[in-house]
């Protein structure tokens, strides 16, 4: 019997950004365009919600900067504990630059700060869609 969208069936995206204010505009965009939402402001803080969330992470947004370590260290650490998940990068720093300076690798989904709504939600519909896809 198919079940009917609910709660349980909203992709879940994990937002780390050390800034507060980005953070908590991210977490309200995505709410409303009916994603669930977990937040973390540094790497630690993300990485024990990786290790302790009970469902599924299906999405990790992760700002390149982070204090002390950086977003793709960030995700090379949280895809470990938890493969399936996708990764979506935002910057103020245009992507060649990222990759020239090896801090994303070339295929990598990033999001150039100040980004709409509307780009976001693309970014994270196109990773959703290639986790479906076997």
């Amino acid at each position: 019997m198919p079940q009917t969208p609910g709660a349980d069936d909203r992709p879940t995206v994990l937002v780390v950004d050390d800034e507060e204010d980005l953070r908590d505009i991210m977490r309200r965009m995505l709410e409303r365009r009916g994603f669930a939402t977990l937040v973390a402001g540094d790497p630690e803080q993300a990485i024990a919600l990786c290790r302790e969330h009970p469902g599924e992470i299906d999405v990790l947004v992760t700002d390149l900067g982070l204090p002390g370590v950086s977003g793709g260290e960030l995700s090379r650490s949280a895809t470990e504990l938890r493969p399936a998940m996708r990764v979506v990068y935002i910057s103020g720093l245009p992507k060649e630059m990222a990759v020239a300076d090896g801090l994303i690798e070339p295929d990598a989904l990033l999001v150039k700060k100040p980004f709409s709504t509307e780009l976001l939600i693309e970014a994270l519909r196109s990773v959703l869609s290639e986790k479906a896809t076997p």
